[in-house]
Parts: C-alpha cells; sequence; structure tokens
C-alpha cells in the first residue's frame, strides 16, 4: 500500500506497572518481560493525584496506598532511570521514561519523556500540567500525556473531552485491562471497581465532538508484564525501531489499538495512512490491508461512527489448495485446578518449513489490586529459551483459570510457511505430540496432561492463508468534515481498532 511504504509495523506498551510504586513485580522483571514481545516500552510508575477524594472511613485505606506508592516511586526515580538508560537499545528495543497522574476532575494520564530527561511533575490541575510541559518542551524536553481508561465516568479519572487538548496528547488508549472504550456497547466491558463504562467517556463520544486524536491500547498491567496477552497493545507504524522514528509515530497517529494478537493492519483513504488529517475531497479511495494472528471473522469501515462498510468472510472466496501455505499456529497451556501452579519446559516446532516469526503469547499474574499478593517473588515466569528455523523452546509457569470467564493460560504462536502435508509436534514435559497440518486445519486438538482436573494443552486450529490476509477496497463520497477508522474482529475474539483518519475544511 503506497501509504505505507516508508514504513514497519512495531509493537509496544506504553501504559504498565510493576512495583516501582503500586504493583507487583521488580522493573527488571518488567523489562524482561517486555523485550520478549514488544519493540518499545514505557514502565510506568503512580506518581501523583492532586484531586484525592477527601478521606473518610471507605476510601482512607485507597488514600493510603496511593501515597505510600507515590513516595516509593519518587524515592526510586534516580535509579530507575538508570536501568532504562542501560536496558534501552536503539534499533532493537526502545525504551521511554514515564509515570502516572490521576485526575478525579478530567482523566488520568500517563506522561512520558521522549529521552532519559526528566523528573516527576506534581501539577495542581490538567491546565497545571500542561503549562509545565510547554515550559519543559521550551527547553527541548519533550513529552506525551496520554489519556487512559477513559470510559470512567466524569469525575470519576474518567476522561472530560471539554478539557481535551491534542497538544500532548496526540493519542487516546482504547483498550486496556480496564475494558474497551471504543464506545457504548463494547466486546471487553469495564468491571474494575471503579464502576462501569459511560457514553460521554467513550473515543465515538470525543469524535464527534470534532476533535483529532489517534488511539492506542496498553494493559495497565499491575504484575510486571508488558504486553500481558489479551490485556492490550499498541501497534505503529515508523521508518525504524528507534526513539526518533517511534515519537515521530506517536505524534502523527500513525497507531492501532489491539486486545492481544500481531495484527497489522493498514488503512489508507486516498494513499495517506492512519492519523492523517486530510484536505477536503469528494472522492475517497479507501483500502485496507490485515495481515491476522487468527482467522479473520470481519473488517468494519466506520464513518463519522456509523457502519460504512463490513467485509465478512462471505466476501473472500476460499483459495485453491497449494502445496505450501503460510499459517499460524497457536499453542496454548494451562487449566488444571485453580489457585495450583504448573511449570511447563516446552519444544513447539515444526518437522517441514520453516518459521517466519515467533510471537510469545505470555500472560502476566492476575494480581491487579496493591493490596493483594500471590504469594510469588518473580514476575519473569515465562521466557524464550532458544529459536531456531523449525522450533522455538520455552518455559513458563502457569496457573489454573480463576473462574470460567478469565483465560490464565500461557502460549506460543508460531507464523510459519509449511506443505500442507506437514507435522506439526511439540515435546512438552517429556512427552511429544504430533499433529498433521491437515488435521489442525479441520480443527483445534486438546490434552490432558494426567486425566480430568490435570493441566492441559491445546493446539488451535490452524487458519488457511486466506482466512488470514485480506485486501478489502471501497470508495466513498462526501462534502462535508467526516472521520473514518477500522475495526478487526478475528474469530478468537481478538480484536484491532485503527486510528481514524480525518477529512477538513478547516486545517487543524
Amino acid at each position: 500500500m503506497t501509504g505505507y511504504s516508508r514504513y514497519q509495523p512495531y509493537f509496544g506498551d506504553i501504559h504498565n506497572h510493576c512495583g516501582l510504586s503500586y504493583g507487583h513485580g521488580s522493573l527488571e522483571d518488567a523489562l524482561a518481560n517486555a523485550r520478549q514481545s514488544l519493540d518499545f516500552v514505557s514502565i510506568t510508575g503512580h506518581a501523583h493525584w492532586p484531586d484525592m477524594p477527601e478521606p473518610n472511613e471507605q476510601n482512607q485505606h485507597i488514600i493510603d496506598f496511593h501515597v505510600e506508592g507515590f513516595e516509593k516511586l519518587k524515592k526510586l526515580w534516580p535509579s530507575m532511570m538508570q536501568t532504562l538508560k542501560e536496558t534501552n537499545e536503539e534499533g532493537r528495543f526502545v525504551v521511554f521514561p514515564a509515570f502516572e497522574i490521576h485526575f478525579s476532575a478530567t482523566g488520568d494520564r500517563n506522561i512520558l519523556y521522549k529521552d532519559f530527561s526528566g523528573e516527576i511533575l506534581y501539577p495542581n490541575d490538567l491546565d497545571d500540567l500542561n503549562r509545565q510541559l510547554r515550559e519543559l518542551r521550551s527547553r527541548g524536553i519533550d513529552t506525551l500525556a496520554q489519556p487512559h481508561h477513559i470510559g470512567y465516568r466524569k469525575g470519576t479519572r474518567g476522561i472530560d473531552w471539554d478539557t481535551f487538548d491534542p497538544e500532548f496528547a496526540p493519542v487516546v488508549e482504547l483498550i486496556s485491562m480496564h475494558g474497551c472504550s471504543e464506545t457504548h456497547d463494547t466486546p471487553r466491558p469495564f468491571l474494575h471497581v471503579m464502576g462501569p463504562l459511560d457514553w460521554q467517556g467513550t473515543i465515538q463520544y470525543g469524535l464527534a465532538r470534532g476533535l483529532i486524536f489517534g488511539v492506542t491500547g496498553g494493559t495497565d498491567h499491575h504484575s510486571a508484564h508488558p504486553g500481558s496477552y489479551g490485556h492490550g497493545k499498541t501497534g505503529l507504524w515508523a521508518t525504524d525501531c528507534t526513539r526518533e522514528a517511534i515519537w515521530e509515530a506517536l505524534y502523527q497517529r500513525r497507531t492501532y489499538a489491539l486486545t492481544g494478537d500481531r495484527i497489522i493492519l493498514e488503512f489508507s483513504i486516498n494513499d495517506a495512512p492512519i492519523g492523517s488529517v486530510l484536505p477536503p475531497t469528494p472522492d475517497r479511495r479507501i483500502e485496507v490491508n490485515v495481515a491476522g494472528g487468527a482467522a479473520i471473522d470481519y473488517v468494519d469501515i466506520v464513518k463519522n461512527n456509523r457502519l460504512l462498510k463490513r467485509f465478512s468472510q462471505c466476501d473472500f472466496v476460499d483459495a485453491q489448495p497449494q502445496d505450501t501455505m503460510r499459517t499460524k499456529l497457536y499453542l496454548e497451556l494451562g487449566w488444571g485446578l485453580q489457585h495450583k501452579t504448573t511449570q511447563w519446559d516446552v519444544e513447539f516446532g515444526i518437522r517441514q518449513g520453516r518459521i517466519m516469526h515467533v510471537e510469545p503469547r505470555f500472560r502476566g499474574r492476575q494480581v491487579i489490586s496493591p493490596l493483594d499478593s500471590d504469594g510469588h517473588d518473580s514476575c519473569y515466569t515465562a521466557r524464550v529459551l532458544q529459536v531456531s528455523n523449525t522450533a522455538v523452546t520455552f518455559s513458563a509457569l502457569s496457573e489454573g483459570n480463576p473462574n470460567t470467564s478469565t483465560q490464565n493460560t500461557q502460549g506460543m504462536c508460531l507464523d510459519v510457511e509449511l506443505p500442507v502435508n506437514g507435522q506439526v509436534y511439540a515435546t512438552i514435559n517429556g512427552r511429544t505430540w504430533q499433529w498433521p497440518v491437515q488435521d489442525l486445519l479441520e480443527g483445534s486438538r486438546a490434552d490432558s496432561m494426567q486425566g480430568i482436573v490435570s493441566p492441559a494443552l491445546r493446539i488451535h486450529r490452524a487458519p488457511r492463508t486466506d482466512e488470514l490476509f485480506w485486501q478489502c477496497r471501497c470508495e466513498d463520497h462526501g462534502d462535508s468534515d467526516d472521520y473514518y477508522y477500522v475495526r478487526v474482529r478475528q474469530s478468537n475474539d481478538q480484536w484491532a481498532w485503527s486510528s481514524p483518519i480525518f477529512v477538513r475544511s478547516v486545517p487543524s
């Protein structure tokens, strides 16, 4: 696609937590987890809450752990900066320093520093924060202030769109562990004790007001696991994996939000990529390319918050069988009794063909509240050990699912090119399973390690090549200010949302 010829897709998480403030796990564990699946990251410490509620019997414990966490981050900030500098690897793994400020009135913000120069800020309100950020920028210190979990009711740390200013907020978080803030009907509801989603806190509400911003995904994970699978992730298009290029992509809104799978999403209008602001044009050539992490279910083109066009599996004719195919092989491990852990030692690979890409789908520990503890010291419990052209070895620790609607499994996905008569295998804790590719094209296979209620494994169905790669084309016409974005749903209920493309008669 022409609008993307200069760029490559990169993946990151700019909103997550560990024991730097109130949270669990070390900074070192967080960075080690991030390096396995992300190209860029910021580890976010909780820093400040200027309009904290007045203390009473009900909320005193909440105030106490916040104050304690803020002081902890303040103390650790210098050593944190040094560790981030030592871990950063331009061209491979880019790290941005960050901290979080809560605002009851206007909504929380993650503050990212572009470089390793900057201190924690303690503003009185959002206006004061923006004033301080302008002063820093005048001194050559650039920042980004991302609104997040915006869907909460205004006044309870949800976004107040009346106060939104894109000067330091080019992107807004759409998805995290808190839930999905796209619109009032959401595939990921808000279930946290902070309350339900409110329509006035959604992405669509902000867009309908004529505001210009891009979207991101972040985990908001509190157990030292940036990129924890299924909890939120950001994709973006940049010239390379460097600080300058990623920062430029964030400020140009060439971003998209993901739940978990490493979906590659290209969306353009008249060859302009996501995040673009186009001058008035009556004829609009819309192009969408999707490379899925599993079988694609549908692709929506949304115009002015209404569905303009849906592409579904009915629009794509099954490709003719080929001797060699491209597919995704996803091995998932876990289950067993609640609160019981299982150590997995795995070699997962193919007998013929080659691995194009290895995608760890590791999850962090399911600990949210700073008052909770799961009894484990280390949060770096799933790790890739070795990768070759035909196999990956890894170890992981899983725990039984806490209920029948929350996944607590660990997994590994291989993007492979192999013969349709090839073989897939996994050696798990000393036992070997082997599956013909033809069987996996029909459906998934599962087994248990020791019978009923024991830990188990599942090799997911291998999607056909034509289920993974879609090219969608349509045209639209208009004579007014409009905005468009793309929403992708996969059959495994993993999602992607593009930043909008805006058509504006008045320059932004």
